[in-house]
């Protein structure tokens, strides 16, 4: 076995973020640069030489080079066995899946999430935990701790594996084993669906669309909706993962899933329309001429869990991120269980779901999960929400607004703006710091405010403590405003504005979004200063 040491000089932008290292292809192209980060993943790691890793990603631009290079390398420091999903393929709740199964140390999966994939776009690493959920920021500090001092790495002399054959293969004194990418993952959605209601609700004429965008989904939804659900073929559109998404954005939003909104408000219009992400673990959800905020979708499956198999013995909790609307804490308050306001970031709800805490977990950038895997779940929200039209017998629409009618309507939306320039963006953040004991008392537009802070979270099991989570304004009434710069993009930043208002008069429950936020949309950009800061009128994205 003939091991290489090669000499290397430390990065000084390794520091992953909430989901890992994202940076442009080029970036992850340099010399040594993702060696230096996988090398520092294993050298702030203990006890793992021996043990099974789990290894794949969502298929984009640099995929199989990248696992080639992590399986020699992890060849070289002492794995024992590694787990990589067929053409390199696995999706990121089908790793948290193969992880927990297999009781692998952990997991590294390569995406960039919903970022743009190709040549020219973006690449990203980060590690799971042997729970099989991101690495929480202790893990990541000590990643970055040892990015900053590296000055070696080792790398195993051999030929590339076969990723497209099934089967075991031997680097050095590695086991490299090529598996199914989608079995086991599939395996899951059975026990916890009931299956042969979706099936008969598909057979009966039910029409549904699963928009995959050419991201990780693809083969996964085929398997699922069309061969063990026996949907119609070309119930699942864009379903072969390309490396560079068929030139599209792999966002599950009204934007960038024009193709799907396009069918879903056309005529004569499908049931049901869902799309997933880069990697598989977002999800969006419409019905005819229908479009299901993400804050409701989780509001909405907590409220139905019982009428899924999996959950028929109740939740014991939910927990959202602090942006994300206040409607899963009213059905947690009827059902009498606990809900819990995390920071933004998947890792937030792992402590919870392994303590037992919750069961169910959602944040409004379209994604939601439970305690089957430590990851958020596209493809599971999917079924979810099959699984409950075929036991109301409803169309999505009514079952919202039925949901409406009883809990009230959160008038909600997100503004981002994206790719603006960071220094400005810091700023427009530091003033509205600056101002915050003094916002308290001040009216705007007839709201009043009644707490303004930046956001900080004590981590009830671990006693962690997360800080400058977002700034948030609360209102009298309960309104909110929520300003965050994202940590998901790799080109300047992206400022996101939340704007949220509980309506619980079934009389005016349908007004347009927009409309019925229009005065704390105002307030944001007068409060923030959006347009001198950013130079824009209007965000780039709306949803």
């Amino acid at each position: 076995m003939n091991i290489r040491t090669v000499a290397t000089k430390p990065f000084d932008d390794q520091k992953p973020g909430t989901s890992g290292l994202r940076k442009a292809v080029p970036t992850f192209q340099q010399p040594h640069y993702l060696e230096n980060f996988i090398q520092s993943i294993f050298n702030s790691l203990d006890n793992y030489q021996g043990q099974r890793l789990v290894l794949g990603g969502d298929g984009r631009y640099y995929n199989r080079t990248a696992i080639q290079t992590i399986l020699k390398m992890a060849a070289a420091n002492g794995v024992g066995r590694v787990l990589v999903g067929q053409g390199g393929i696995l999706s990121t709740p089908a790793a948290s899946c193969l992880i927990r199964k297999y009781q692998a140390f952990g997991g590294i999966i390569l995406s960039a999430s919903h970022n743009p994939g190709g040549p020219e776009g973006d690449f990203g690493v980060k590690f799971n935990t042997p729970n099989g959920g991101p690495a929480p920021a202790n893990v990541t500090e000590a990643i970055f701790a040892k990015s900053k001092e590296i000055s070696e790495y080792k790398v195993l002399e051999a030929d590339d594996i076969n990723l497209d054959q099934q089967g075991e293969y031997k680097l050095g004194g590695m086991t490299v084993e090529v598996v199914d990418a989608v079995e086991a993952y599939a395996d899951l959605m059975a026990s916890i669906f009931d299956f042969d209601a979706i099936q008969k609700l598909l057979s009966g004429g039910f029409r549904v669309v699963m928009d995959s965008l050419h991201a990780v989904t693809g083969p996964y939804a085929k398997e699922i909706l069309e061969n063990r659900l026996q949907a119609p073929a070309g119930t699942v559109r864009n379903g072969e993962p390309l490396e560079d998404f068929g030139g599209g954005h792999p966002d599950p939003n009204l934007v960038y899933a024009r193709e799907l909104v396009e069918i879903m408000y056309g005529d004569d219009a499908p049931e049901f329309g869902a799309a997933s992400d880069g990697d598989g673990d977002r999800n969006m959800i419409l019905g005819n001429h229908f479009f299901v905020t993400p804050s409701d979708s989780l509001a909405i499956l907590a409220a139905n869990a019982t009428l899924v198999p999996g959950y028929a013995k109740g939740i014991t909790g939910v927990a959202r991120s602090m942006p994300t609307s206040q409607a899963a804490d009213r059905v947690a308050k009827k059902l009498g269980i606990n809900c819990y306001e995390t920071p933004t970031g998947w890792k937030f709800f792992g402590n919870l779901l392994d303590a037992g805490q919750v069961t169910l977990c959602g944040e409004e950038s379209f994604g939601t999960g439970s305690n089957h895997v430590r990851e958020k779940d596209g493809l599971w929200a999917i079924l979810f929400w099959l699984n409950i039209i075929a036991k109301r017998g409803q169309s999505v629409e009514e079952i919202v607004k039925e949901h409406w009618q009883t809990y009230g309507r959160t008038y909600y939306s997100r503004h981002d703006y994206e790719e603006v320039a960071k220094d400005p963006a810091n700023e427009l953040m530091d003033q509205l710091r600056s101002r915050l004991s003094s916002f308290p008392g001040q009216q705007f537009h007839g709201y009043e405010v009644d707490l303004a802070d930046d956001f900080s979270y004590k981590d009830p099991i671990d006693g962690s403590v997360a800080e400058k989570q977002g700034i948030r304004l609360v209102f009298k009434d309960g309104s909110r405003l929520v300003f965050r710069l994202s940590g998901t993009g790799t080109q300047g930043a992206t400022l996101r504005v939340y704007l949220e208002r509980y309506e619980g008069d079934q009389s005016k429950q349908n007004e347009d979004t927009q409309t019925a936020l229009a005065d704390l949309i105002q307030i944001a950009h007068e409060i923030a200063e959006i347009k001198k800061f950013t130079g824009r009128d209007e965000p780039s994205v709306i949803t």
